[in-house]
């Protein structure tokens, strides 16, 4: 039930409800019941006629005089979900109400009230029901606001930290943004301490248990929404309700209220906005950079048919068919970005980049589209006449790249400064993918080449070009870590024991795991490297093995838990 309504404890402080001197006899622990409606009633099988949530007000006249009946009024209210029992004493029970009636409701957990002085219930009436529309109003007024905030962020473009900072403003409660691997993207923690509320985050987030897209889970008191576009989700959007202390835990068989409608439409809108966001792409290039862009991004995201994207490619003067396409990705170093911080510097940063990489092009003779194709890379789509001219144009093109970027520091250069320095060859990576003989093929190209840079941007090799064969598994997978599928295919592979991790911490079954297959599956030294006696080692493993329901024995089994555990490594490193 919504938290818009009044609880049984707000509607006891009302002016009415007080002048009738209220005492509660029974079932103190549901003074916190919502109350969605007031109904009065003076006979006994009133229950059939409920849905739940009334606040039932009573002067008895009509209930039943034995325990029995007494006992069987109580247990249909109960039964039925209303919040409360409100008698008022004075025609049918002058000093109190039948112990059997306290018991009872004691028993079933029901806040029975006696009013100790005479009160019409009409005043109770509408002081409730302009409680319960006055906030439905104040809910309305402030779902209103979610739209018009969040369709304002949408049509700005607002980044991550934007709209999760607004998400945590409007409900005033923590947020945190997440991958699909649990792994921190952006949080806010609404004027709370960031370092407890991260503390361990994995573990937490793996204990919140959901079913559907958009779900709460009282036992954590997280709100939780699926992030994505599309048909493929990316991340999960959590919201902590409430804002602070912990959630009121139910008795047993007792519904524990959920957040305020407003919070569930909150969330999602700001779920909707970060998808958006994420599939929007702004730049402030020319006319003629931003059709290379669109037609680069057709070509990654299928957003265009192929033959539009020659045709269009070629009134540009770049002619794609009957092409031999080589995709090359140029970014800088990960060391090459110390010190250099800010969206500011980052989009001068990227724009140096990109004109290097169009100058370098015209050098080489080389017939290309070119742009920037995310905040850190510069891509181009090489367009050869010869096959075998691949690598020749590859290495013209690094070549040509690296004058054009030592001439331009040199330009900027002060008196005692190294002007290669942060702009030589070892300043960006030039990765290129594997050519392809059509236009159909070339996102394979543009993708292998992305991979390889992404890979290779801690590879301190100083290789004009790096291709395939110069990246190793572990490398291709950190690149590959932001991609959902392969977070997908961690959590199928090793969820169960990452949970079983979270639930029992000293235990750390996934680091015997990793000691069994670094190994090489030997487990008289998988035993000596996880410092385990070898008995204790191979009841771990047992364990595994039921955990994850899968054969250690088997050497396709290990060798996908092997890149699983690869995989992770990569997701959890920056």
């Amino acid at each position: 039930m919504s938290a818009v309504f009044p609880t049984v404890r707000e509607v006891l402080a009302l002016d009415p409800v007080r002048h009738g001197a209220p005492r509660v006899v029974a079932g103190d622990a549901g003074l916190d019941r919502p109350v969605r409606w007031i109904h009065i009633a003076e006979v006994p099988d009133i229950a059939t006629l409920l849905g739940g949530g009334e606040l039932v007000l009573t002067t008895g006249i009509g209930l039943p005089g034995d325990d029995a009946g007494l006992r069987a009024f109580i247990g249909d209210l109960a039964d039925v979900g209303v919040s409360g029992l409100v008698v008022e004493l004075g025609r049918r029970y002058l000093s109190g109400v039948p112990r059997v009636m306290v018991a009872a409701a004691d028993r079933r957990g029901l806040p029975l009230v006696e009013l100790r002085r005479a009160t019409p219930f009409v005043r109770i009436t509408e002081a409730v029901h302009a409680l319960i529309v006055d906030a439905q109003l104040t809910e309305l007024r402030a779902t209103e606001e979610i739209h018009q905030r969040f369709n304002d962020l949408s049509v700005e473009g607002a980044d991550t930290a934007e709209v999760i900072r607004q998400a945590a403003e409007l409900s005033g409660c923590p947020v945190v943004l997440e991958n699909l691997s649990r792994q921190v993207l952006g949080y806010d923690p609404a004027g709370e301490s960031a370092e407890l509320l991260l503390d361990g985050w994995e573990q937490h987030s793996r204990r919140i248990r959901l079913t559907g897209r958009t779900a709460y889970d009282p036992d954590s008191g997280w709100l939780v929404t699926s992030v994505g576009a599309r048909g493929q989700d990316w991340g999960r959007l959590l919201l902590r309700w409430p804002a602070t202390g912990d959630v009121p835990s139910a008795r047993s068989g007792e519904p524990t209220a959920g957040p305020p409608t407003r919070l569930t439409i909150l969330i999602e809108r700001a779920a909707s906005t970060l998808a958006l966001g994420r599939l929007i792409r702004r730049d402030a290039e020319g006319l003629e950079r931003q059709i290379h862009r669109t037609l680069l991004t057709a070509l990654l995201d299928h957003s265009r048919p192929v033959d539009e994207v020659a045709l269009r490619a070629k009134a540009l003067g770049v002619v794609l068919d009957r092409r031999h396409l080589v995709g090359v990705m140029v970014r800088h170093r990960v060391e090459d970005l110390v010190g250099e911080s800010g969206p500011e510097a980052a989009q001068a940063r990227l724009r140096d980049l990109s004109e290097a990489v169009g100058q370098a092009l015209r050098e080489a003779k080389l017939n290309a589209l070119t742009s920037a194709v995310d905040d850190n890379s510069v891509g181009a789509l090489l367009a050869l006449t010869d096959p075998a001219a691949e690598d020749r144009a590859l290495s013209a093109f690094a070549s040509a790249l690296r004058r054009v970027r030592l001439d331009a520091g040199a330009a900027r250069a002060t008196p005692g400064v190294d002007p290669a320095r942060g702009v030589g060859a070892g300043a960006v990576i030039v990765a290129a993918g594997s050519g392809v003989g059509n236009l159909r093929e070339a996102r394979r190209s543009l993708v292998e080449a992305r991979q390889i840079a992404e890979a290779a941007r801690r590879d301190r090799r100083d290789l004009p070009v790096f291709r395939l064969p110069h990246v190793g598994l572990a490398g291709l997978l950190h690149l590959l870590r932001d991609e959902p599928r392969l977070q997908t295919f961690v959590e199928r592979e090793l969820g169960a024991l990452l949970e079983y991790d979270a639930r029992h911490p000293r235990e750390q079954l996934l680091d015997t795991l990793r000691a069994y297959l670094e190994q090489g599956r030997n487990k008289t030294a998988g035993a000596a490297a996880a410092h385990l006696s070898r008995p204790a080692f191979y009841e771990r493993l047992a364990r595994i093995a039921r955990i994850l329901d899968v054969d250690l024995d088997s050497v396709e089994a290990s060798l996908s838990l092997h890149v699983a555990l690869l995989a992770l490594e990569a997701v959890r490193t920056p």
